[in-house]
């Protein structure tokens, strides 16, 4: 049985990293989980920070992948954009290393965890002006700026799932949708 071992790494890697976060994790440490040489790690990664962007890199194709599952093409651009910004925080939520590359962030500001959020947040945002673009070519949404519209979409969904919860139950789909649709779409108007 042929092993591959760069993926052998990688999953190592991964795992070293949502145990013990970017900073804690050593070389060493991914070959001992691999049961591999360290020597054998530098014929694929010259160093940690090349590891970590594989990983990333991965994990930016899954966190895509979830969001286009949850759009349908019979939903209107309010369902979807609810929907896929959902799958996006969720995963990021359940993700163990999404998790713990979270905490690190917010605990320790470590410099490498800091340039990947922001990595991962342009991909969002990016993401989200695409869905936001088309919903205005088809006339479904008023003329905006796409990319300013895509980040306080972001920011809303994240500050109602991640920094609402610090202080209250969370909030279920539902309810997100609902605060979304009425702070986003319908403004609080009462005409």
């Amino acid at each position: 049985m042929v092993v591959d071992r760069k993926k052998l790494i990688i999953e190592a890697a991964t795992e070293s990293f949502s145990l013990f976060g970017y900073k804690a994790t050593t070389m060493d440490q991914v070959a001992k989980i691999a049961n591999v040489g360290k020597g054998t790690i530098y014929t694929f990664f010259k160093n940690k920070e090349e590891l970590f962007d594989e990983i990333i890199t991965s994990l930016i194709q899954e966190m895509k992948m979830s969001a286009e599952a949850a759009m349908d093409k019979n939903a209107s651009f309010y369902e979807n954009a609810s929907s896929s910004l959902y799958a996006l925080l969720d995963f990021r939520k359940k993700h163990q290393l999404m998790s713990k590359l979270f905490h690190e962030e917010r605990e320790m500001g470590t410099r490498e965890v800091l340039e990947v959020m922001k990595k991962l947040e342009k991909v969002v945002i990016s993401y989200i002006k695409e869905i936001v673009q088309e919903a205005i070519d088809k006339g479904e949404i008023k003329p905006c700026n796409p990319e300013m519209t895509a980040f306080v979409m972001l920011k809303l969904y994240v500050s109602l799932i991640f920094d609402w919860e610090k202080d209250h139950e969370p909030l279920n789909k539902e309810e997100i949708t609902h605060l979304f649709e009425l702070y986003l779409f319908k403004g609080l108007s009462s005409s």
